[in-house]
């Protein structure tokens, strides 16, 4: 009995697969492109490179208040990671492979 049921589910796996069409999911359309693009302007404009840089200054101040290397760093980090996520997040999703890579 659990033979058989492991063999059906097999098909139906087997057949969702063969009708399944492609799926794009890096595609620049969508309902929400234009929110991202408005996300992407600010983090990268001038409200971004503000905050970005308010999180660093906060970053070195704590660091220095508390002597650790951590608030420091999670300052930096956080500010560099604001203002570079939107080139990081297109990058993964844009990403295509080429002849050579294959």
């Amino acid at each position: 009995m659990r033979r058989e049921l492991v063999m059906v589910g097999i098909l139906m796996a087997l057949l969702v697969l063969s009708v399944a069409g492609p799926a794009w999911a890096g595609g620049s359309s969508g309902p929400l492109s234009s929110v991202y693009a408005d996300i992407t302007a600010w983090a990268q404009g001038n409200v971004g490179k503000v905050i970005a840089l308010g999180m660093i200054l906060v970053g070195i101040v704590a660091g220095i208040a508390n002597q650790s290397l951590m608030a420091f760093a999670v300052g930096i980090g956080g500010g560099l990671g604001l203002y570079n996520a939107p080139t990081i997040i297109d990058t993964i999703f844009n990403a295509t492979l080429t002849a050579r890579m294959l």
